[in-house]
């Protein structure tokens, strides 16, 4: 049987950086950024992937990925599953043997993606002023090995974000991530909040912004 595949989707960028959220933090990692989202969060930083992009098949982008020789890769957008081929490029990857995850924001549906799949799911806080898009029903779908962030902006969006914790039991389904939104929220600051909570999340700051700032592709 034929697995290849001539579905295409609109490419932002691909390149090989250290994955700066996450469980797999500091990894070496291929990015496939996908173009597209139907979101504007108010902290958006990937605002340039919104449109623009050229039209790549898969089998170049297993192409173009295969160049780096590296063990991980992270799709991400943009919103990739606003893509219909993007299920089939996440299966294309791992049947090549990578360790997949896959970067979305929660408000489209989850279940189709390949099981291998790490999710990271972004659950929207009050500050995003796109909260009336969480889809709440992924949460069924998620397993121990996906992960939910919160961006946290303000003590509003921290203890709404302990208040989802609680309701949907998440820290007993996946891994909790709460990372603070910059400038808005200082990180020291939120650490100290978990801290006195004993909060059973992990507390992450954006790695690659640490080391190259705001420079896309990085």
């Amino acid at each position: 049987m034929n697995m290849s595949s001539s579905g295409k989707l609109r490419i932002t960028e691909i390149f090989y950086s250290l994955q700066g959220e996450a469980l797999t933090a500091g990894c070496p990692t291929v990015f496939i950024r996908l173009t597209g989202c139907p979101l504007r969060c108010g902290y958006c930083d990937t605002s340039y992937a919104f449109k623009g992009g050229e039209w790549v098949d898969i089998d170049s982008i297993l192409e173009r990925t295969a160049g780096y020789q590296a063990r991980y890769v992270t799709v991400t957008g943009g919103e990739p599953l606003a893509q219909k081929d993007c299920p089939d490029l996440l299966r294309r990857l791992c049947d090549a043997g990578y360790r997949v995850s896959l970067e979305t924001s929660g408000a489209l549906d989850i279940s189709a993606v390949d099981p291998r799949v790490t999710r990271v799911m972004d659950l929207k806080t009050p500050a995003s002023e796109e909260m009336e898009r969480n889809r709440y029903e992924n949460i069924q779908a998620l397993g121990p090995h996906d992960q939910v962030k919160f961006v946290i902006c303000d003590r509003e969006d921290y203890e709404w974000a302990k208040a989802i914790i609680t309701q949907y039991g998440l820290s007993d389904i996946c891994e909790v991530l709460f990372s603070p939104g910059q400038p808005q929220q200082d990180a020291t600051e939120l650490a100290n909040w978990i801290l006195q909570d004993h909060l059973p999340v992990r507390m992450q700051i954006q790695l690659h912004k640490y080391l190259w700032g705001n420079e896309p592709g990085r």
